[in-house]
Parts: C-alpha cells; structure tokens; sequence
C-alpha cells in the first residue's frame, strides 16, 4: 500500500499530461485538415469558402477530352436541387464586389477620341504641316512618306498614298490649309477603310447564344479586355457568361470572376490549375446553353505565337467548342504599342484560327495609330474595339471615319 500511495502523484501527473497531449494533437490535426481542405473550391480564390461550387476538373473529364462537372466532396445540399451551376458560379465574389452600371456605349466614343487626339498629335499636325508648305519638293515628299512610316501604316500602303498626295497637289495647284485637311482626309478614311464590317455577332442564332472567342500573346491585357467588353455587352442589355479558359496563369480566372461580378456577370472556371482549357470553354458553352445566355466570352491564356504547342492546343480549344455551338467572334488582342510586331503576332494566329476581328489596347500610348490600316490589310480583317485607357469603361468600338478625325485635329 505505502508502494501504491508513492506512485499515485507519479500516476496522476502521468494522465495528466496524456490528456493534455492528446487535446493539443487533436487540436493541431483538426487545423491541419482545415488546411489541407480538398474539398470544390476555385484555386485562385484568395478567400476559400467550404461548398463553394467548382466548375471543371480535368480529372473529371468524359472521353473526348469534353469535361463534366465533379461531385462535391462536401456533404451534399450545398446546391440547392435544381439550380444550375451557373447561377452559382461565383457567389462568394458576387458577394464582395459591389455591382457597377457600366457607361453606356455611346458616350464613350467623344471620350475615346479627346484621349486620341492627344496621343496622335504630332503624326496629324506633321502631315498637316508638310502638306501645306508653299513650296513641296522632293525632300518634303520624303519627310511625308517617313512620317507615314513612324506612324506604323505600312511601306506600300505608305508609298501608295505618297503617290496618290503627289497627284492630288499637282492638280489642286495653289492650295489653303482647309483644302490640305480636307483632301488628307479623304484619303486616310479611304485607307481605314469604312466599308469594312466592323459589328460583333452577340446576338443568338438557332436557339444557342453566340460564342465569342478572345485570343492574343502575353502581355496585351486580354483578361482586362474581356472583362471591358462584357461591361459593353451588359450597357447594351446582353446576358453574358465568362469563361476563363487561361488556366497557366496564376490568378487569371480570380480576375477575370471579379470583372464579371462587378456587371453581374458569373464566370465558368475550374477549380484545379493547369486544367485542360478546352474543357473549361466547353463548360462555358454549355452553362450559356443552359441558361439561354446572350453570348458566352472565353478568356485563352497568352501564347507565344512561337510555340507550336501552345497554338496547337488554341485550335483544339475552338475545336472543343464547335462540339455544341458556332464560333461567331475570334478576336485577336493587340498592343498598338507593339508595332509592327503585331503584324507578325496577327499572321501567325491567323493561321490557327480564323480571326474575325482586331482589339487595339493601349491606342493612346503611341503615335502609331497606323498599325490599324497595315493590320488590316495584311489580314483582311476589321479593327472592331480599341481600347484609350485605363478605366472600366475605356473600351469603345472602332470608327474609321472618327479614328481619322482624331489624328487630324
């Protein structure tokens, strides 16, 4: 008994500190597993909300390389039966980023332009300048023809319209300041053509909403571009879903929710990094089916146009798509600060897709303003949007005759 009576504190102290082992284990492994979560949630998303619905799992995808939605892994219920995926896409941003009503279109135009007449100063008032010398030799002629080459319109283009000044000149004889303007004009609005199409197809056709496909290289702001064009779409009362089918970037579908929860727009994304982008765009096309959206826009993630991979997995991309609905809008995102260096960009992704239409951002960072006439006539295809700033709103669709009207004031 004395032995046992020795031992008992000993026993005691013993128990004690298991217990107290025990509850500070258990209390480590249950936040271990809070962090180790597995369950559907957006791998971007800086806040994690448990049940937040995913949308793609490559893991999940059906033969074919066509996704299917994964089974949450949280008990069920956090759906509510019979709602679509898509009403819930994006929730838990809807609820943090307060709703904006984007400009209406229209005003936009006069804002656009007062911001181009400023970047485009020197290239309008040089030509103005040197046309509308007393005397015009061969060396103005020269400076004429370098002033059109600085500004990125192209050699022939440039040489044909020198050639075509020298005849107007030497017909007009003596000439004023106003008929100089008027006659320059003309023949730049003849070289930006306004006879081309420049409307976007974002109306549905057959019962299906139109598809519109947004691609580019690194760098040339295509995610900020798709979410400005959806702030277009909703002024002119369209109902657009997202898809963010850059999958690489980190980060990139998280940006792209917050554009569209900021016009009420949900966005389809997967909730796994690197997913296979033809999935989530084929996602995208059905939840805009399901929910009789107007258009669906798909975000790709930027491509060298040197790796063929890369390009190759792009036309796959729109191959995926064709599965349930027509293509309507390929738009290529350009830097217009790039310059001829969007020429090369816009050859080669014409070769890999068909390329209906020209975004120009950053129109109002350079003096290039040329690059839409040589763009166009190397691809035949139209500039339909240009982007003059850095505001939600600084997208506007493109107008030869006010783009001309610009450089020239």
């Amino acid at each position: 008994m004395t032995d046992l009576s020795a031992l008992l504190p000993i026993i005691i102290v013993v128990i004690v500190v298991l217990i107290v082992a025990g509850s500070v284990i258990g209390l480590v492994s249950g936040r271990r597993k809070k962090i180790d979560y597995t369950g559907p949630r957006d791998a971007n998303d800086p806040v994690i909300t448990p049940g937040q619905p995913s949308v793609l799992d490559a893991d999940h995808a059906a033969p074919g390389g066509v996704g299917t939605l994964p089974a949450p892994a949280e008990p069920e219920g956090e759906v509510p039966a019979g709602q679509d995926t898509a009403d819930v896409l994006d929730e838990a941003v809807t609820e943090t980023v307060p709703t904006e009503t984007p400009a209406p279109v229209a005003g936009r135009l006069q804002r656009l332009r007062e911001r181009l007449v400023k970047s485009n100063t020197l290239f309008g008032r040089g030509l103005l300048a040197l046309l509308s010398s007393d005397s015009i030799d061969e060396n103005v002629w020269d400076e004429v023809e370098e002033t059109l080459l600085l500004a990125d319109i192209g050699t022939d283009a440039s040489l044909a319209l020198v050639d075509t000044l020298r005849d107007r000149v030497k017909v007009m004889g003596t000439r004023s300041p106003e008929q100089v303007k008027a006659m320059l004009r003309e023949e730049l609005v003849r070289l930006v053509d306004p006879t081309m199409d420049r409307s976007l197809k974002v109306s549905r056709v057959d019962g299906k909403p139109a598809v519109v496909l947004v691609v580019g290289v690194n760098g040339v702001g295509k995610t900020t571009t798709v979410g400005k064009l959806a702030r277009v779409l909703v002024a002119e009362d369209k109902d657009v879903i997202l898809g963010a089918a850059d999958t690489f970037r980190a980060a990139a579908a998280q940006q792209l929710a917050t554009w569209g929860a900021r016009v009420g727009v949900p966005t389809v994304k997967s909730d796994v990094d690197g997913a296979d982008p033809a999935s989530v765009a084929f996602e995208a096309v059905k939840a805009g089916i399901e929910q009789e959206s107007d258009v669906v826009m798909v975000d790709t993630a930027g491509r060298l146009q040197n790796k063929v991979g890369l390009m190759d997995e792009l036309g796959k991309v729109k191959r995926v798509i064709e599965k349930q609905a027509e293509v309507d809008e390929v738009l290529l995102v350009l830097d217009a600060t790039t310059g001829q260096n969007g020429l090369t960009q816009a050859k080669v992704f014409g070769e890999v897709v068909d390329i209906t239409g020209i975004v120009l951002t950053k129109l109002d960072g350079t003096a290039k303003g040329g690059i839409v006439v040589a763009i166009q006539k190397q691809l035949g295809v139209p500039v339909k949007l240009v982007g003059l700033g850095e505001g939600p709103d600084d997208l506007a669709p493109f107008d030869a005759e006010a783009f001309v009207d610009a450089i020239l004031a």
